[in-house]
């Protein structure tokens, strides 16, 4: 049986509707969680059913250093009531540079930017987050053999 090393962290590509838009520091967000709704069966007293129901997704979050002001036009173009989606592609690396993992992201549009704190003694470079709301991911076909075990 062969032994696979979990991949690293801090090799991977972000997209946006296939375009490179920068480079990005940090990913957050790629979470989502099925809820369960409990059932009690009349008669049944030693467990309840648990049901799965809706899946929900977590806002995805982008972090960059604060040089091109794509993404800040873009969440501007919100708040004036223009939402314009986009698919957001995550790509994972694996040593060797080929795609390992990668997520389109559907649907995506900006609905939180930030900038860092500026402190004049810390000699960081100012970074942008942004936070997008989304429609759920799907992992991006051609990924080697990712088959069903069910």
């Amino acid at each position: 049986m062969a032994l696979h090393d979990p991949y690293a962290g801090f090799r991977f590509t972000v997209l946006v509707d296939q375009i490179v838009k920068g480079g990005f520091t940090k990913v957050r967000g790629l979470t989502r969680e099925t809820k369960v709704e409990s059932f009690r069966e009349g008669g049944v007293n030693d467990h309840e059913h648990k049901l799965a129901s809706l899946t929900s997704y977590g806002n995805l979050v982008l972090e960059r250093g604060l040089a091109d002001p794509f993404l800040y036009i873009w969440h501007q173009a919100v708040v004036e009531g223009v939402i314009k989606r986009a698919i957001i592609t995550v790509t994972l690396k694996d040593p060797q540079g080929k795609d390992a993992w990668s997520w389109n992201i559907l649907n995506a549009y900006p609905v939180k930017w930030s900038v860092a704190d500026f402190d004049a003694n810390s000699g960081q470079v100012a970074a942008e987050s942004v936070e997008f709301a989304h429609h759920g991911y799907l992992l991006r076909p051609g990924l080697g053999s990712l088959t069903s075990a069910f």
